[in-house]
């Protein structure tokens, strides 16, 4: 194989980061090639400077040998490149065939778009690449997995020969990724292409990828062939040291019934049905997870029982007491703590300091009071301070704005202030979005303590396999329904797949 692309002591620095430190990388012709890291460790940054996004402070960048000048995604189109990003960037009222020609369109006497045209040049794409989609068919109503072959053909309809894709499994069902997969080897075997995959789940580096890059810190700590390591040691490069998932114990028996939903009813934001007919319960002492493809009713739900989202029907019961139709604040004070899906939102003041977001809740309590009025600013302190400690938070110390923080260490905040209040109900939802290996590991350790020691967890996440790690039992959702109940150590992650997809066997209309 010869070199496709080669990086020469790239260095990127932004005011006050340096994002990329002195990379020297080479990526062959024909390859599979995996770059993984830590969050913030420079991947996407460097990959940016490939698809032409960033102009590089230091360093040569070569592709088929030839020295790299102009830096802009148009240059890198025409020389090649493609990058389908992690957030897709389509026209949900456009057609299949209408998005794929977006900017490049056929057009009729060379002037009036050609439709016909369109959809002739995407079903040839579709026969050529192996990628089935309905080049008729609206990108609104078609799944997230179809969405991301449309922008995949979108970029090979630019004459892409270089292909960079963005954490590309993260909505995808695991039989979804399979197809993907199976693609990627394809076009690298019958195309001869070069395929980049940025990501974070090490078993797909595994499956699919030729070779694999770590990068830690802004620097590119290693080049492995892929057969030659395992999971454990890609997770240790990216870290800086051993990373243990596989140690988390559970101990202990269910008990009592701390949460129970009853025939619940919710609707979304538009007004239309987002949860219907959903009965469920959660023991103390066991995890309840949620697998879902996102958009299938789970954060409406979580929403629901915390408070957060109005009930059309049914009821939401927390620690033997009726808690339909109660506020958040109400709900907290039957013992449940809650750990929402969006930090940035719902999770955290970011204007506010550590110390007084890691306080909320508990602002009103005597120890942190004087005379109700008068805030006990050095034992609100000294609390901050303990919490920092436990729960690892980074930064610059418990009076730093919570927005100027990482991702990471701000749902750090979140996690110690919610698990403070030591309550026996603990609702999460997404509770490594965004985040690291390292924070990963950290939470999911903190999550099993708490349900060793007896609380009753709720999890949903878009993570399967932090579902089947952290869970005792799994219920799937399906368009607001539950399609299936498992424990989850007798089922598999490829049955489970078709269950979040309404097609398990028995899986509920």
């Amino acid at each position: 194989m010869t070199d496709e692309i080669r990086f020469e002591h790239i260095s990127m620095e932004f005011p006050g980061v340096l994002a990329n430190d002195d990379i020297s990388l080479s990526i062959r012709n024909g390859e599979v090639f995996a770059l993984v890291g830590e969050n913030g460790a420079g991947k996407s940054t460097l990959m940016n400077i490939l698809y032409g996004i960033n102009t590089p402070t230091a360093g040569n960048l070569y592709v088929r040998g030839e020295k790299v000048t102009d830096f802009s995604p148009k240059a890198a189109i025409d020389r090649g490149i493609g990058m389908v990003h992690q957030h897709f960037m389509l026209v949900p009222s456009f057609t299949v065939a209408q998005n794929i020609v977006l900017g490049r369109e056929p057009k009729n006497a060379g002037v009036l778009f050609d439709n016909k045209k369109a959809e002739k040049l995407t079903r040839e794409l579709v026969k050529e690449y192996g990628l089935e989609v309905d080049p008729s068919a609206e990108v609104r109503d078609i799944s997230v997995g179809l969405q991301q072959r449309v922008e995949i053909l979108k970029t090979l309809y630019r004459g892409a020969d270089i292909l960079i894709l963005d954490e590309p499994t993260a909505v995808l069902t695991p039989q979804e990724t399979d197809e993907l997969f199976e693609v990627i080897r394809r076009i690298v075997r019958e195309k001869e292409m070069t395929v980049i995959i940025i990501t974070h789940k090490l078993y797909e580096v595994m499956a699919i990828s030729d070779r694999v890059g770590v990068m830690r810190q802004g620097k590119l700590v290693g080049v492995e062939n892929t057969c030659d390591v395992d999971e454990k040691k890609l997770a240790s490069m990216m870290v800086g040291r051993p990373v243990l998932f596989d140690h988390l114990e559970k101990t202990g028996t269910p008990g009592d019934v701390a949460i129970e939903v009853d025939d619940l009813y919710v609707a979304d934001n538009r007004g239309l049905p987002a949860v219907r007919g959903v009965s469920l319960s959660v023991r103390k002492g066991e995890v309840l997870g949620i697998a879902a493809i996102e958009g299938n009713g789970q954060s409406e739900l979580l929403e629901a029982i915390t408070g957060m989202r109005k009930i059309n029907r049914g009821h939401v019961t927390v620690c033997g007491t009726d808690a339909t139709g109660k506020t958040p604040g109400e709900i907290r004070a039957l013992g449940l703590s809650h750990v929402p899906e969006d930090r940035l939102s719902t999770g955290v003041d970011k204007v506010a300091s550590v110390s007084d977001n890691l306080l909320v809740g508990k602002q009103k309590e005597k120890r942190f009071n004087l005379f109700g009025f008068h805030q006990r600013r050095s034992t609100v302190d000294r609390y901050a301070e303990e919490l920092y400690e436990k729960f690892d938070i980074r930064g610059a110390g418990i009076h730093t704005e919570v927005g100027s923080m990482s991702g990471g260490n701000m749902q750090k905040v979140v996690v110690a202030r919610e698990f403070s209040f030591d309550t026996p109900v603990l609702v999460i939802s997404q509770p490594t979005r965004g985040v690291d290996i390292g924070a990963m590991e950290f939470f999911h350790t903190r999550i099993i303590e708490q349900r060793n020691a007896g609380a009753a967890i709720l999890l949903s996440s878009a993570d399967l396999d932090e579902v089947f790690r952290l869970s005792d039992r799994i219920i799937t959702l399906y368009e607001g329904k539950i399609t299936g109940e498992f424990k989850a150590d007798e089922i598999t992650k490829e049955e489970i797949g078709l269950y979040m997809t309404g097609t398990g066997e028995g899986a509920k209309a």
